[in-house]
């Protein structure tokens, strides 16, 4: 998407990254440079990549056209705008894996998902994130448990 998108994109990256999933990122305007963008997405699947994830705005053709070319999954994330249109309104037969609006981190883990469905390291890695997870939240019940709610509300304030 446009480098306004790139706070948003950068969590995605950082996601695969803890994953050691290898990945290009890019600035392509489906709008302004329309014979780039498409040679990008038709080429995508020679050059070996398995998803893509788009940033959209408003129209959302950025990850619509991309699916629409790109034969794997396609993961769009909306940005934030003051309204929901375009991605969640893909036409039938083009579909768009669609995440949070801004929920690049969501979308970094869902490419990974899809991968490990024929990696079994990498679904290992996805385990081990899982499990990382749920500890940490039974620890901050056990504070709670320990310490009540208000010193636990004030222990977050700091």
């Amino acid at each position: 998407g446009s480098d306004s998108d790139m706070p948003v994109m950068a969590q995605a990256a950082e996601v695969l990254e803890q994953f050691g999933i290898d990945f290009e990122m890019t600035i392509i305007s489906a709008h302004r440079e329309p014979d780039t963008f498409f040679e990008y997405a038709k080429s995508a699947e020679s050059r070996g990549m398995k998803v893509i994830i788009a940033g959209a705005g408003k129209a959302a053709h950025l990850p619509g056209m991309c699916a629409a070319i790109f034969p794997l999954p396609v993961i769009g994330i909306p940005m934030k705008t003051s309204d929901l249109g375009g991605i969640v309104q893909m036409p039938s037969g083009i579909p768009v894996a669609t995440v949070a609006i801004n929920g690049g981190k969501n979308a970094g883990i869902l490419a990974a998902k899809i991968l490990a469905a024929s990696d079994a390291d990498l679904l290992e890695k996805l385990k081990a994130y899982s499990e990382k997870m749920k500890t940490e939240v039974e620890s901050k019940a056990e504070k709670l448990d320990n310490i009540g709610y208000k010193e636990y509300l004030a222990s977050m304030k700091k």
